[in-house]
């Protein structure tokens, strides 16, 4: 027997997934949210350090990548980060802005994921339910759908989307959401890890293990791409923000540069201190603008036969030399650590098959995809967060 006490069926409880089933009960809409994990939310509570990047104070479509790029648009104006920060404030939840506008919270990602579940039991007309695995969702001859779960059966008006990408699959990211859309006939574009770690297997792998735990300031770049933030150094090859920036861009069998000290002219700098401090060695001076162990390794990679020989005695053409190294120190990574730890997931669902309005599929009347189950995504920073919420808003009104 199929149960027809809903009107509306979300699979996922994670951050699009709970904003998408409050919205549409708001309307009077009856939903049930199918989580097959044993607690909901487990993304949002490791967000941001456990603090939950939840939106970013400039949030524009460039942010943004996709095949489509035009096709995040109409969601984002529709829902900005200014209403979520509004809700946010109507709970008296206290965040704090950091680099680059980013928004999280002070007192921790629990507050944001109450605050969902906050507003699902006010309207009364949500239930959730947990350890629930979606088995089959087969379109009805009439008009909607019926879906078979681990729980039993559920007939309903509306199916949303909403069970993420792969990433970090101990928290519950599984193919599901792509295997429906190919069964309707989308076309989904192939997927890898997103905002992720780089590993080597190099002998730059031996200077980042010695190195693991340090972070510096730096400029990550290819040849379209350039992130400017901090760079930490870890057993297996290179983390932080640059690194995670850099990633979504990134293909096997590429090589980027590091500019380890974007914010000096180093050629500048050697030839003033050739003239004020002849007698001083480079790694002396370096290391006014570097962790002493950086500097050290950064020398014997660079400048190792001529580690003892005063700046006053090294020509220009060596300077110049050791100057662009450390400016554009090129590495080329084996691979990345993949959806273990990728905070994203790259590629999916094609988004010219889904309109940019209402989230509604094209090719299937009543079945809806949003979040990062779409072919959308945000850079490092509150983005993919805000795009979670944007479109959840959209198909909550057509639901």
């Amino acid at each position: 027997m199929s149960s027809k006490q809903y009107d509306v069926l979300v699979i996922g409880a994670g951050a699009s997934g709970l904003m998408t089933a409050y919205m549409a009960a708001q309307r009077g809409r009856r939903v049930v949210v199918v989580e097959k994990a044993n607690k909901v939310g487990k993304k949002i509570l490791m967000s941001g350090g456990g603090k939950c990047n939840f939106t970013n104070l400039y949030v524009e479509p460039e942010n943004y990548i996709s095949h489509n790029p035009h096709f995040v648009i109409s969601a984002l104006s529709r829902y900005t980060n200014w209403d979520f920060i509004g809700l946010v404030c109507e709970y008296g939840i206290e965040y704090e802005e950091r680099k680059h506008g980013q928004l999280f919270t002070l007192n921790g990602a629990k507050e944001i994921l109450a605050m969902l579940l906050a507003e699902c039991d006010k309207t009364g007309l949500v239930e959730i339910k947990t350890n629930c695995d979606v088995k089959a969702v087969n379109a009805l001859d009439d008009q909607g759908f019926q879906v078979a779960t681990s729980l039993g059966y559920f007939e309903v008006e509306s199916v949303v989307v909403a069970s993420g990408g792969l990433s970090i699959p101990t928290l519950g990211g599984s193919g599901i959401g792509y295997d429906i859309a190919k069964q309707f006939g989308h076309h989904v574009y192939p997927t890898r890890a997103g905002l992720v770690p780089f590993t080597f297997s190099d002998g730059f792998k031996e200077v980042t293990t010695r190195l693991s735990g340090n972070a510096v300031e730096a400029t990550l770049s290819n040849d379209l791409n350039s992130f400017t933030e901090a760079l930490l150094f870890t057993h297996r090859g290179l983390s932080g923000p640059s690194s995670l920036q850099l990633s979504n861009y990134w293909n096997v069998g590429q090589s980027f540069n590091i500019d380890f000290l974007p914010s000096l002219d180093l050629i500048e700098l050697f030839k003033a201190k050739k003239q004020s401090q002849p007698k001083v060695l480079l790694r002396t001076l370096l290391t006014e603008h570097f962790p002493k162990s950086v500097v050290l390794e950064l020398q014997g990679l660079i400048w190792a036969d001529m580690s003892e020989t005063a700046i006053g005695n090294l020509s220009d053409e060596k300077l110049e030399n050791i100057a662009k190294r450390i400016h554009q120190f090129e590495v080329k990574p084996s691979g990345t650590e993949g959806y273990r730890t990728a905070e994203v997931t790259l590629g999916g669902v094609d988004t010219t098959e889904i309109s940019s309005k209402t989230m509604e599929s094209k090719k299937q009347k009543g079945l809806f995809f949003i979040g990062e189950i779409l072919d959308v995504t945000g850079h490092l920073g509150g983005f993919n967060f805000q795009w979670a919420w944007s479109s959840a808003h959209a198909a909550s009104e057509y639901v």
